[in-house]
């Protein structure tokens, strides 16, 4: 078995204590000092993750805007120059090859960040449909460090470090060549916690000194390293999606409850006519907010039932570090997504009763 890859910070994270594990091919800190804690800075002052097993490709040429426009669900036509989207590509039968962030850099350029443990399996699906496109694609994934700064601090921190007035750059906007701490990055806002936010993308060489100048910048701020655990802690209470969880291959953006972001009225995408008729038929199943009401805590691919038959499976579920509730995401049957239905998790050989409640576990605080 191939050994993990090392990001350009794994020294810093044995430095800091990091709790290496593997994650989709690379080696990188679960947890710091501690989940709890590190989710709880985010969300009270800041935290900053090494994000660079992202991967990055880039797009252009006179077709990038048309190309991009049928790959993805999103409509891209409606992005100023430096603003990014949120988006799905999409397979011809409506389930997800990845969820991935959309970067306009100009009408013949683009800049897609996509999921880490889909960079081969995506780079490869844009290629084979860039060929009937005149565009250019480069997988840039080897090139880039990325590190993320997330929390109601992350601004006054990340401001310490650099002459742009960082106030400028908009939720969902991006500003390139950005001098932070001698290094020429490109910074964007976007995150992925709830919590504004955001992400430097940068040459590796810069990676260890921009770390450390992160973590005295933000000493007094209470500035802390998390790991990937409190990542996904964060983005759930959110209702952030989780490739491989909420949305797959077998699970659909209209499924996941995430249509605002797949634009049914634009021109031909790929998976397009597979998705305008599930709407047009009804959903047959969704994902919902679940709460326990037994003591245990939801996992995912834990079994869902009611009257006595399983109706789905959990997606996500943690003990809310925030709510202080055992809650989580459930794909179920249409019949039982109803608010305070009632429901059973089969929590090992135990069955606990649990309801479906809202998705709505958290207010974000983006910046607007």
């Amino acid at each position: 078995m191939a050994e993990p890859r090392k990001t350009s910070l794994y020294n810093a994270h044995l430095k800091y204590g990091g709790n290496i594990v593997d994650y989709a091919g690379w080696a990188l800190p679960v947890q710091y000092e501690g989940l709890t804690q590190e989710h709880e800075a985010v969300r009270t002052r800041a935290g900053i993750f090494d994000v660079s097993h992202m991967g990055e490709v880039e797009v252009t040429g006179p077709q990038a805007f048309d190309f991009i426009q049928y790959l993805v669900t999103n409509d891209v036509s409606v992005l100023n120059d430096n603003q990014i989207a949120y988006s799905f590509m999409c397979y011809p039968d409506g389930g997800v090859v990845d969820d991935l962030l959309v970067y306009k850099f100009s009408r013949d350029h683009y800049f897609l960040v996509i999921n880490a443990s889909n960079v081969e399996k995506d780079v490869e699906w844009i290629n084979q449909h860039a060929k009937d496109f005149d565009v250019t694609v480069k997988n840039l994934s080897d090139e880039i460090s990325e590190i993320a700064i997330q929390g109601p601090e992350a601004e006054k921190i990340l401001q310490k470090l650099t002459d742009t007035d960082l106030s400028q750059i908009g939720f969902f906007y991006l500003k390139r060549d950005v001098n932070v701490a001698g290094a020429n990055c490109l910074i964007s806002r976007t995150g992925y916690t709830g919590e504004d936010g955001f992400e430097i993308y940068f040459d590796h060489e810069h990676a260890e000194s921009l770390w450390e100048k992160l973590m005295e910048a933000g000493k007094e701020e209470g500035i802390r390293p998390a790991g990937l655990g409190s990542r996904d802690t964060l983005r759930f209470e959110a209702t952030l999606p989780l490739y491989g969880n909420e949305i797959s291959q077998d699970i659909t953006p209209l499924e996941a409850g995430l249509g605002m972001f797949v634009k049914l009225n634009k021109d031909n995408f790929i998976g397009k006519d597979a998705l305008v008729k599930q709407k047009a038929e009804g959903l047959k199943r969704k994902v919902v907010g679940i709460e326990m009401i037994d003591k245990g805590v939801p996992r995912h691919g834990y079994e869902v039932y009611a009257d006595d038959k399983k109706i789905g499976f959990v997606t996500t579920g943690y003990f809310s570090p925030t709510l202080k509730r055992n809650i989580g995401f459930a794909m179920l049957d249409m019949d039982y997504t109803a608010l305070e239905t009632p429901i059973e998790i089969k929590v090992r050989n135990r069955t606990l009763k649990a309801k479906v409640v809202s998705k709505t576990f958290y207010q974000k605080h983006y910046k607007k």
